[in-house]
């Protein structure tokens, strides 16, 4: 092919059109999939999220279990709102009356779009009083569930969890 003229190089527009189409119909079969990995992503965070909250809990519980928190006679031994998990409780078996933090900080809701809302505003809370298919809030804090009325992947309601 030696001799080739300057009309004869380079890609005719049919290669083009047919190039540009491929690369369309991968690039439209790749948003869904970005879109999953995205809302896993966010689920990934709100199990972590809803594991450390719900350790926290169980911790404060046993530090009541253990005298460690001061005992009320109406006191379910659950924290009495998030806040006292992040910002501690008097220690009552110390002489100096240190304070135990059962969380370094509260984590956000990662499904929880308002960014005005601090942290611990961004959770349902379910009291010990309260049934289990009906949370509500109360006296304590007995279990935390995520506000979203979206549906996971698997098919469970992001405030079931």
């Amino acid at each position: 092919m030696i001799g080739r003229t300057s009309a004869e190089r380079g890609f005719t527009l049919v290669e083009m059109v047919i190039t540009v189409a491929i690369v369309g119909v991968l690039a439209s079969a790749a948003i869904p999939l970005a879109s999953v990995v995205s809302q896993r992503s966010k689920e990934q965070e709100l199990r972590q999220s809803l594991m450390q909250i719900r350790e926290a809990i169980d911790a404060y519980r046993k530090a009541y279990d253990a005298g460690r928190i001061a005992k009320g006679v109406t006191d379910s031994g659950f924290p009495k709102s998030l806040r006292d998990l992040t910002e501690g409780v008097m220690d009552q078996t110390t002489t100096d009356k240190k304070r135990l933090i059962f969380l370094r900080r509260m984590p956000r809701d990662p499904l929880n779009p308002d960014l005005s809302l601090r942290p611990e505003q961004t959770w349902g809370l379910r009291s010990y009083d309260s049934l289990p298919d009906d949370p509500s809030p109360g006296s304590d804090v007995f279990d935390v569930y995520s506000l979203s009325k979206g549906m996971g992947l698997n098919g469970i309601p992001y405030s079931k969890w």
